[in-house]
């Protein structure tokens, strides 16, 4: 994982010069004159071994109306916000001015970490400079001649430890992602049998994730399931900012619980880090295998709920609905089936997903939570076999058949599991790519009836019957299973005629 790195400062500070001797090229353009720079430019940057993005951005103004001045610092505060490191440049031979003072400060507040370089450092007139930038408060600053290389290893040895930092963070991501889109074998495939290989364990605990809009309850309910206050809760949207991971043994079951800031719709997202707070939210959605999309009852299934579900469909994970503060509703039948009908209604991708009402507060329906969330796994790591999946297309086939669009009829020969978490299938037919949408969508709800797979993600794939074996170049022969169902048996010897 590799880190971003803006330059930012007073025009003509020499931000450009610095940005071409870190890409190694003459990208941007370079004059004496202040404001040459106005668009973002980004580059890949190589000091010694680092290897890094590097941002080069317009002279800092203090103008901040809709004149020229006032975009070009809006776009510079947007680079700000994008990277993860800020070089402030300031000019070592005009010292520190009331304005880098004035950017200092507006840097202390929107970037973790800000390196102070004091450019055109050589020669003792830049002496007094250099020690003026130690009044920013913003550490120890660096030496720097960009225009004569001055510096680069000064600079080398203070980013090391943030992209061994980064490197770290890459490590775990990948130690903590679940393995996902698992391709079968052909035995796997053959057979349908279930893998002990994804059972929860200490070293491979089941990894959920709860997410919602703000104020949903998320940081109360993960507190009632680890039966202690281990997160800040209040009557504050917008609490938690980071997603805080929890390993814990939930009923004998081994959960790592991923808690994840409330996310609001885009246009309501202001705010660094709310940004960063949101961005982390749909990292914790690909790091888990089942996502837990928490509701508020007095106000469910709006658009960002519906939104937030989706995601989860489309990143292939399992999903439970889990509405919370049910304690405080009156009439519970009759809000459970309105809640029902929405879900069926707004979520028909997610058709027959666990939808459970718990509250929080009071710790009830927290058993059925975890059902829920056992069972979504199970059917999540499901396996057909394949003789399974011809008897139930031939019956899918005689019950409504393909359509012949164009006059072209379409066959469908035969189809196997190829993948799991979630379960992928392929079909092997005459024309794919005439299949119509509405069809794919009926064998993928017979899939969720006939095989009881309620609410995960299926994946259908089509195949030209030119390609006929989706497991070519993993094995060397077809099973003979497989051979029959094509009519390509081993006694369909070529004639002598």
């Amino acid at each position: 994982m590799s880190f971003t790195l803006a330059i930012v400062g007073r025009p003509n500070v020499g931000k450009s010069t610095l940005f071409n001797r870190l890409v190694g090229k003459k990208l941007a353009l370079v004059d004496d004159t202040p404001g040459v720079t106005r668009d973002l430019r980004e580059g890949e940057a190589r000091l010694g071994d680092l290897r890094f993005t590097v941002i080069d951005t317009a002279g800092l103004e203090e103008a901040t109306d809709e004149s020229l001045q006032g975009r070009m610092r809006k776009l510079t505060e947007r680079a700000v916000d994008m990277a993860d490191v800020c070089l402030f440049v300031i000019d070592a031979r005009a010292g520190v001015t009331p304005t880098d003072a004035m950017f200092a400060e507006i840097l202390r507040k929107r970037s973790a970490r800000v390196i102070v370089a004091a450019n055109k450092a050589e020669g003792s007139a830049a002496e007094a400079g250099v020690l003026e930038a130690y009044g920013l408060g913003l550490g120890e600053p660096i030496r720097l001649s960009a225009e004569h290389g001055e510096g680069m290893s000064d600079l080398f040895s203070i980013l090391m430890p943030i992209s061994d930092s980064f490197a770290e963070k890459a490590a775990e991501a990948e130690t903590l992602a679940p393995a996902t889109d698992v391709t079968l074998s052909e035995e796997e495939a053959e057979a349908g049998t279930e893998s002990e290989d994804w059972h929860p364990t200490e070293k491979r605990p089941l990894q959920v994730a709860v997410v919602g809009r703000p104020n949903a309850g998320k940081s109360t309910l993960i507190n009632r399931i680890l039966g202690e206050d281990r997160l800040l809760t209040g009557p504050e949207a917008g609490i938690t900012r980071d997603s805080i991971s929890i390993p814990l043994s939930w009923d004998g079951v081994p959960v790592r619980l991923f808690d994840t800031a409330g996310m609001r719709k885009r246009a309501k997202v202001q705010g660094k880090l709310e940004k960063l707070s949101v961005s982390d939210g749909l990292r914790a959605v690909k790091f888990a295998e089942v996502v837990v999309v928490l509701l508020d009852a007095a106000i469910p299934f709006e658009q960002q709920d519906l939104r937030i579900a989706d995601l989860a469909e489309r990143e292939g994970r399992a999903v439970v609905v889990a509405v919370n503060k049910w304690d405080l509703e009156e009439d519970k039948q009759a809000k459970l089936a309105g809640l029902k009908e929405a879900f069926n209604r707004l979520l028909p991708q997610l058709r027959g997903a666990p939808l459970v009402t718990v509250s929080a507060k009071t710790g009830r329906g927290l058993d059925r939570l975890q059902a829920a969330i056992i069972r979504a796994h199970t059917v999540w790591n499901r396996r057909v076999s394949t003789g399974q999946l011809n008897r139930w297309l031939a019956g899918m086939l005689e019950a409504h058949p393909p359509p012949a669009p164009q006059g072209k009829r379409i066959k469908m020969r035969y189809m196997t599991q190829a993948k799991t978490r979630p379960p992928g299938f392929v079909v092997m037919c005459s024309h794919p790519d005439k299949v119509p949408e509405s069809y794919s969508r009926y064998l993928v709800n017979g899939l969720r009836d006939g095989f009881d797979m309620p609410g995960t993600p299926i994946r259908l794939y089509l195949r030209g019957q030119n390609d006929q074996n989706p497991f070519k170049g993993r094995k060397k022969a077809m099973p003979s299973r497989l051979r029959k169902h094509l009519g390509k048996t081993p006694t369909d010897k070529p004639s002598r005629r």
